[in-house]
């Protein structure tokens, strides 16, 4: 048997000494700088998947069962509201919409069936597309297979408010958010300021929840009767519409006057409701001429955004019938 080693009865022969790198790799490593950041690097899984999606939409075919994840929305992004009764009510509310999106081989019920009459009478235009692009435009919330595409919403100055109610010849009641985040408590509030007749929102316009898909979803489509400002500055607005006669009581649930003791609620007004978790901020809470709180039982800490404004305004409604 030639060679040594294992089972061969003789020594193993030794191997000669390794050498050195020299430091070569020492040097190879010299001079590469910081990490380039994730989207430059071609490998980097977000930019494979933006670069999946915008090869599924030029092409229409998906080119992967999973369905992708969106990225951050761009202020001037379209908006998707999916779900057959939301599709339906948006539709008769007549939400601005420009694309009705029907899966391909869905039941076709009479919500199916309304919501396609009253898209060919409106003029949107209508696509069959598969699930994989529904789920994509909804990202992944339940769509019944139906979304409707309604355009960037166009916000409106908050002077612009006070002009609604008094070309109106009726009394300004205005709801101000102090960065109430979660659209869906946009879209509640929405609901109640239509209901008890406000002449519209003002929301910041950092940190705060937009009018999108799901605070269209959640208005039940009163959005499309309520106009919705923007606010560069909160405090900065509020301070103005002081003095422009208009009178800003805030919400908070530390006041120690209740909100139907409140004088002035049938003059000019603006409601002032805080964050779902802090309530309303220092500065917002300081530019209000009278913070006020809603009576509960002990036993409820609080009221959410949404709930809260609306029974705010129905008080103030209340003392306005009087």
């Amino acid at each position: 048997m030639a060679g040594g080693g294992k089972g061969s009865g003789r020594p193993a022969k030794k191997k000669s000494p390794t050498k050195g790198t020299g430091g070569n790799v020492r040097r190879g490593l010299e001079g590469k700088g910081a990490t380039p950041p994730a989207h430059m690097r071609h490998w980097h899984k977000d930019k494979a998947r933006t670069e999946r999606i915008e090869r599924e939409d030029r092409t229409g075919r998906p080119s992967s069962p999973r369905t992708p994840i969106r990225g951050r929305r761009s202020e001037d992004a379209p908006e998707y509201i999916g779900g057959r009764n939301p599709v339906l009510e948006a539709l008769r509310a007549g939400v601005p919409a420009s694309t009705l999106y029907i899966g391909l081989r869905i039941d076709n019920d009479d919500r199916v069936k309304e919501s396609v009459r009253i898209a060919a009478d409106r003029g949107i235009a209508m696509l069959e597309v598969g699930k994989e692009k529904l789920d994509r435009l909804t990202e992944g919330a339940i769509h019944q297979g139906m979304a409707l595409q309604i355009p960037p919403y166009e916000y409106a100055h908050p002077e612009d408010l006070v002009s609604l109610a008094r070309d109106a010849a009726e009394v300004p009641l205005i709801v101000a958010l102090d960065s109430v985040t979660d659209p869906r408590n946009l879209g509640a509030i929405a609901r109640s300021a239509t209901a008890f007749g406000a002449h519209g929102l003002v929301i910041p316009s950092r940190r705060s929840a937009g009018v999108t898909g799901g605070a269209w979803k959640t208005s039940a489509g009163t959005l499309a009767h309520l106009t919705v400002a923007r606010a560069a500055n909160l405090t900065a607005t509020l301070r103005e519409y002081r003095e422009a006669g208009l009178f800003v009581i805030g919400l908070d649930g530390e006041s120690t006057v209740d909100i139907g003791d409140a004088n002035l609620l049938d003059g000019p007004l603006v409601v002032v409701v805080g964050s779902e978790g802090k309530g309303l901020s220092r500065l917002v809470r300081e530019s209000c001429d009278l913070v006020v709180r809603i009576p509960m039982n002990a036993a409820a800490e609080s009221l959410n955004a949404g709930v809260a404004a609306g029974v705010a305004l129905y008080e103030v409604a209340r003392h306005r019938r009087r």
